[in-house]
């Protein structure tokens, strides 16, 4: 599978282009090994420090995170653990459908986040924490951190692999498969959650979507 890049989309209708914009190039530069793991890296770290914003708060998010974060809280296991178990059997759909290079920085996006999501809770913690606040931040940073994996050919599993490949191969948005859902998932959590918590989290969940939707676009960018 091609290494992800950055492409401005061509202006419609022969407009012409700015004349301070680089000129288009049908053959973008592969990233390198080291783009790659400094964008993995980043990403992980960073969707790993919104968990901890999100725990902190009693919050739920979507996709599998945001199911195994539901686990922990009902059953009291580790979400790093959770998280691991519940997106093995997506590396093989992940394999079939993007690759054996898709799969494998998957599986190691994977890895990290629920390691660094079981250390960072020894790291970091909150004397105030408004849950407003929590909850857009929240959005604002696991949102950067997806796109980041998504732009160096990986993701956090589960949902997102096949919310990623509809986007490449449908004119379905990746944000808005997400969003479908997290609108199951947060009605299940009604169930076990109080309302006020599930009102933030799903705030959180809105401005996380909302930041794929408008940032992780064919029409616009390409991902990998």
């Amino acid at each position: 599978m091609a290494a992800p890049c950055i492409r401005r989309a061509p202006a419609l209708n022969g407009a012409n282009t700015s004349l301070t914009e680089a000129p288009m190039s049908d053959k973008a530069s592969p990233h390198s090994l080291f783009d790659d793991a400094q964008g993995i890296a980043f990403g992980t770290v960073m969707a790993a420090f919104g968990m901890v914003i999100l725990t902190s708060l009693g919050f739920i998010t979507g996709q599998m995170a945001g199911l195994a974060v539901l686990i922990s809280y009902v059953s009291g296991w580790s979400f790093g653990v959770v998280f691991f178990v519940i997106n093995l059997p997506f590396y093989w759909i992940g394999y079939k459908r993007m690759g054996l290079r898709f799969m494998v920085k998957t599986l190691i996006s994977v890895s990290l986040l629920s390691a660094l999501s079981i250390l960072m809770r020894d790291w970091v913690s909150f004397d105030l924490l408004n849950p407003l606040f929590g909850a857009v931040i929240y959005g604002f940073i696991a949102g950067s951190a997806l796109l980041a994996l998504f732009r160096h050919g990986a993701s956090l599993g589960g949902i997102g692999i096949l919310a990623v490949y509809l986007q490449e191969h449908t004119r379905f948005r990746a944000g808005h498969i997400q969003m479908a859902f997290d609108s199951a998932l947060f009605v299940v959590a009604l169930i076990v959650m109080p309302l006020p918590l599930v009102i933030y989290s799903f705030i959180g969940a809105v401005v996380l979507n909302f930041v794929i939707a408008v940032n992780h676009r064919r029409d616009r960018y390409i991902g990998f």
